[in-house]
């Protein structure tokens, strides 16, 4: 919660929120840059490894249309009573993972906003460039925090991949805050955050060795 708070601090002096609601499209995201908050409403689909792979690897088509949708890399921790499911906890998973592809993901898919943890790499700027989508990052440790932006549980797919693999459709309210991390021009924060920590290394090392 203090994290959260400290968040919430720096984006009130710092950086633009915007509120998108789905289905997005590419003109939606158009004007947001690295370092940007967006909140999101509407539907939120969890995927990760094994969602990928089925789609990507093995050619399955998702059980869900995720044109114009939001698609959360978490592996949530859901509870079911009679036909009820209620989210308990949803917090991010290493986006990273999914770099190998999530360029065919996007493509494939037509999903529009991606949510993680962590950057990703050359492959997905690009194609978050030519396709008009955008990564962004959930803070971490805030899962129970995210699991209460959660409206509705409407359905899940591929429970048999396990509750933390499976495709979980939900509802979201004022989701967020997340850092747009990488851009519909392409720019990669933690790709340039990485430059410049080497930059100043570098000088830092210099000083010490006179």
């Amino acid at each position: 919660m203090l994290l959260y708070t400290w968040v919430k601090i720096l984006i009130l002096i710092f950086m633009t929120e915007k509120i998108l609601s789905t289905p997005i499209d590419s003109v939606d995201l158009a004007g947001l840059r690295i370092g940007d908050i967006v909140y999101l409403n509407g539907t939120l689909v969890t995927g990760r490894d094994d969602v990928y792979q089925r789609i990507v690897r093995k050619g399955n088509p998702s059980p869900v249309d995720l044109a114009g949708l939001a698609v959360f890399h978490a592996g949530p921790l859901v509870q079911k009573a009679d036909t009820q499911w209620t989210m308990i906890s949803v917090g991010p998973t290493t986006s990273m993972r999914m770099e190998s592809c999530q360029s065919e993901f996007l493509q494939t898919t037509g999903a529009k906003l991606i949510v993680g943890k962590g950057g990703m790499g050359e492959k997905t700027a690009e194609a978050c460039r030519s396709l008009g989508a955008i990564h962004t990052v959930f803070p971490g440790g805030c899962a129970v925090l995210a699991a209460a932006q959660v409206e509705a549980v409407e359905a899940v797919h591929w429970l048999d991949l396990g509750m933390a693999e499976a495709m979980w459709v939900l509802q979201v309210k004022d989701f967020g805050p997340l850092i747009v991390s990488i851009d519909t021009a392409g720019n990669n924060l933690f790709e340039d955050n990485k430059r410049l920590f080497e930059e100043r290394k570098k000088e830092a090392l210099e000083k010490l060795l006179i």
